[in-house]
């Protein structure tokens, strides 16, 4: 199966575009020849993740499988330079059906597609293999992890999922300085931590919670609350006291900026800003997470901009 480079590109970044509104948005403002990587970037992360959010309707063991086969796959690449999609699927058996033979080829392809512009990210980027490693180690956690008892635990968590990606960004956007890593890690916290309060009622409905016990008990909110969609006082300050947390962790990575090289600073801080609105918008509807899910406008984003823009420019001054 033949996979050209611009096509593994181009694939890459119509996953990026569906599934990742506000870092596509965000995306948008880098230097073209960074814009690839990072979409391929965005694209080999979703589909590592993507076979753990099939144990919603599938077996938890066969989503395992899957990612090691990308673990695999992701060694084969670094050590030997190799793509093979020999290990991509052995459930499928081409007599069964037409369609299990055509979802057989439609996961083949989608994998060479992003293992190809990997592939291609790696000649010019030096991502370590450790973090990709530990990204999926994030991953598989969702498999047999399914409450926290202290932030302690789920910040390994958070940087396992998310702070790996921003340590992977951060070799593409280009540092002057190491320290720069030491901000990335926090705002992938902040980030995976905004997610986590945004979908609390999703992630209720499979039987996960990953607000730390402690900070439960510590406002007297029962899991049976959050599983029967309460929205009391209680559940107001725990809420209240999770979204100032993770502002914190905004703060203190956004002092990493400077840092960055200057064509990819706006982004960085572009991708901050409105990702941190999604807090706004928890707050606007009385921290009520279970019957809408907080989001930010397209119109919001564009109108924020210019502010953003202004103080992008006085962190290289």
């Amino acid at each position: 199966m033949f996979i050209s480079i611009e096509n593994a590109y181009q694939y890459c970044e119509s996953v990026t575009r569906k599934h990742a509104k506000s870092f596509y948005f965000a995306s948008k403002f880098l230097p073209k020849e960074k814009r690839k990587p990072i979409y391929a970037l965005y694209a080999l992360c979703r589909h590592i993740d993507d076979e753990i959010d099939k144990t919603r309707i599938d077996d938890e063991m066969r989503a395992s499988q899957e990612v090691e086969k990308w673990r695999s796959e992701l060694n084969r690449l670094y050590r030997q330079g190799e793509i093979s999609c020999k290990n991509i699927s052995q459930n499928v058996v081409f007599g069964d059906s037409f369609s299990q033979a055509y979802t057989f080829f439609d996961m083949t392809r989608s994998r060479l597609l992003v293992l190809t512009a990997w592939k291609e990210v790696l000649k010019r980027y030096p991502i370590p293999l450790s973090l990709l490693l530990e990204l999926i180690k994030g991953v598989l956690m969702d498999t047999y992890v399914k409450r926290y008892d202290t932030f302690q635990q789920l910040y390994v968590y958070c940087y396992r999922v998310a702070s790996t990606v921003g340590l992977m960004s951060s070799e593409i956007f280009g540092y002057k300085d190491r320290e720069a890593l030491f901000y990335a890690e926090a705002m992938g916290i902040a980030m995976q931590m905004t997610n986590i309060l945004r979908d609390i009622g999703e992630d209720a409905l499979m039987n996960r919670i990953y607000l730390p016990q402690e900070d439960l008990k510590k406002f007297g909110v029962s899991e049976q609350q959050i599983f029967q969609n309460e929205v009391n006082e209680n559940f107001i300050e725990l809420m209240k006291f999770e979204i100032e947390r993770t502002r914190e962790f905004y703060k203190k990575a956004e002092k990493g900026i400077p840092l960055l090289e200057g064509d990819t600073r706006f982004t960085v801080l572009v991708a901050s800003r409105i990702y941190a609105k999604i807090l706004d918008e928890i707050e606007k509807q009385n921290y009520d997470v279970f019957r809408r899910r907080a989001h930010t406008s397209l119109a919001r984003k564009i109108v924020s901009l210019p502010r953003i823009w202004l103080e992008s420019k006085k962190l290289g001054a």
